[in-house]
């Protein structure tokens, strides 16, 4: 009963502060949520994906959950490190993208790899650098043999229990709630409210969507706004990150004294830096090579590192990346090039990226972190 008293409490609290003009709705500025047109989750199901999100035992050593990679108190991504760890310390060699407004994802991962949250939830289960499990059979076997599941499926479900196809509907079903929108940017733009910028953030606005060209990727409409164009782009990341990885590597001896080892002989000790083609892995055309997903910029400021491998860690250096061009890659896209934006500009870009958080995130890492009943929601 824990979570309907908790889901009750945050629902009344949002009414009455919306009432009061200090919250806007959360799917302000954002289009109609898509759904599969046969599949509409019911309360039990997305409960039941919350409880698979968080369990550790879903892991094949019973140590890493979903929630380690997609942290709800760090924009349901992960904050620390470049790129997250998976079982037993495993290095992953892309950032984790943040979940918030996954819904309105028409392709997932960096790589656009699948293209429905209920195809994309096995991925993760079956890597061996994420959760490890050696099959499909093997993470159902495991889910089975969990008394406290027992009635969880049967109530989702209509009397079925753990299978692909519902554990899969399960964990979609609950990401698909992670709306968040009715940000300060929503709320002054489609929202009527001229004071919810403040002029530095309005210029800041003006400049993405003019003189710094960022809308050309991170796309804004008259009546909603995605902040991605759902394409493949060549950034120069890839291949800064290649540059790198040809470089000697320094390492600090002891304090104030450092020196460089060959990258060839730090292989011989340590894990190899993975190699990284992006889209081109998926569709195999060189046109591809270095090519990731646009990102969206809603609840950015929440979601550092950035990049698809992390490898940069502040809003305000993403954006004198971009002012100066990028990396010098033949095959970037013409988008990017030099800006020329001056130190207030990319001040007043920034300040407008952080009138994007939504209102709802808090409610939203609360509902996600409420204790689970002893059984499940009624449907």
């Amino acid at each position: 009963m824990a979570w309907r008293w908790i889901s009750l409490v945050a629902a009344l609290a949002w009414c009455l502060a919306a009432a009061a003009g200090t919250r806007a709705d959360p799917r302000l500025g954002l289009p109609p949520a898509p759904l599969p047109a046969d599949d509409r989750p019911n309360a039990a199901c997305v409960e039941l994906g919350r409880k698979l999100f968080f369990d550790r035992r879903l892991s094949f050593n019973g140590t890493m959950s979903c929630a380690m990679c997609h942290v709800p108190e760090q924009g349901f991504t992960a904050n620390e490190l470049a790129t997250p760890l998976g079982v037993e310390g495993r290095s992953l060699r892309r950032n984790a993208p943040t979940l918030l407004n996954v819904a309105y994802s028409r392709r997932l991962f960096h790589d656009g790899r699948d293209g429905t949250l209920e195809h994309q939830a096995w991925s993760p289960l079956l890597a061996a650098s994420e959760m490890a499990n050696p099959s499909i059979g093997f993470v159902l076997d495991r889910i089975a043999g969990l008394s406290d599941y027992d009635s969880w499926f049967a109530a989702a479900f209509a009397g079925r229990g753990p299978a692909m196809d519902t554990v899969a509907r399960a964990l979609a079903a609950y990401q698909r709630t992670l709306i968040a929108g009715g940000s300060r940017f929503d709320r002054w733009r489609y929202g009527g409210d001229g004071t919810a910028l403040t002029a530095e953030e309005r210029r800041g606005h003006g400049l993405f969507v003019g003189a710094a060209g960022c809308h050309r990727c991170h796309t804004v409409d008259d009546r909603s706004a995605l902040f991605t164009d759902h394409g493949f782009h060549n950034t120069g990341i890839g291949a800064a990150r290649a540059a790198r990885a040809a470089r000697p590597v320094r390492v600090e001896l002891v304090p104030g004294l450092t020196t460089e080892v060959d990258r060839r002989a730090l292989a011989t000790f340590a894990e190899p830096v993975p190699v990284d083609l992006g889209r081109f892995e998926i569709t195999q055309n060189p046109a591809d090579r270095w090519a990731y997903r646009t990102p969206t910029l809603r609840n950015v400021a929440l979601t550092a590192p950035y990049m698809h491998d992390g490898s940069i860690a502040t809003l305000e250096a993403v954006i004198d990346y971009y002012d100066g061009g990028g990396f010098p890659d033949p095959a970037k896209s013409a988008l990017v090039r030099p800006l020329g934006l001056s130190a207030e500009e990319r001040r007043a870009v920034a300040a407008f990226l952080r009138a994007l958080t939504g209102d709802a995130v808090a409610d939203l890492v609360m509902r996600a972190r409420a204790p689970f009943s002893d059984v499940p929601p009624a449907r």
